[in-house]
């Protein structure tokens, strides 16, 4: 799917995509819809039950593994759909949603709590950690695992405001994508998203 991602960005960019036949690019997306699904509601925190610190580490790297995956799902689906003169038929509302709802769900439980502490659950069941003096202590290395997924999670969000330029999106997915542009405006140290965002922003308010 990573291969699959980096070709469909290159057969954008070279714009013969829409020389490949229908009827396969359809059933490619569908294919990739499932791919998306399995990924799109798993949460990567560590959850800090009975488990010992490695079982909890094999488990999320596992985790990890499955929704980097849909990442790549995702990036292919939106690659195709906002490729120049695409028939209609490529614009299925089902896969779009799909990775509408794949970007919403991660963006808040994966990314923005590995970006600002603010965001981040008390595992001692305080809730939210909502304290603005978090952000100070917040150790600002990151996994490569998650810069990674960050970087196709801006790359998604950026794809997306290609998108509604091209295709005209139902009222419901609209408001969705309105949200998932403006809060990445209230979260600290994600400047590459936010500036995504800004694109997302403009291209709903000229729809």
């Amino acid at each position: 799917l990573s291969e699959l991602g980096s070709e469909s960005a290159k057969i954008k960019a070279m714009g013969i995509m829409d020389k490949l036949s229908t009827d396969k690019t359809v059933k490619v997306l569908n294919i990739l819809e499932k791919n998306i699904q399995d990924g799109s509601k798993l949460s990567t925190l560590l959850n800090h039950n009975n488990d010992t610190e490695d079982e909890e580490r094999l488990w999320r790297d596992l985790i990890m593994e499955r929704v980097t995956k849909s990442a790549d799902a995702c990036l292919t689906a939106i690659n195709i759909m906002t490729s120049p003169n695409m028939p209609k038929a490529v614009y299925i509302e089902d896969v779009i949603e799909r990775v509408i709802q794949y970007t919403k769900f991660h963006l808040q439980n994966t990314l923005y709590p590995q970006y600002d502490p603010v965001y981040r659950v008390d595992p001692h069941g305080g809730g939210v950690l909502s304290s603005k003096a978090k952000r100070a202590k917040c150790s600002t290395h990151k996994q490569r695992v998650i810069v990674m997924l960050y970087n196709k999670v801006c790359d998604i969000v950026s794809s997306l405001s290609e998108l509604l330029e091209i295709q005209l999106l139902t009222d419901t997915t609209i408001l969705q994508v309105s949200s998932m542009g403006i809060t990445p405006f209230f979260v600290e140290n994600v400047s590459e998203l936010q500036l995504c965002a800004i694109k997302l922003v403009t291209a709903v308010s000229t729809c």
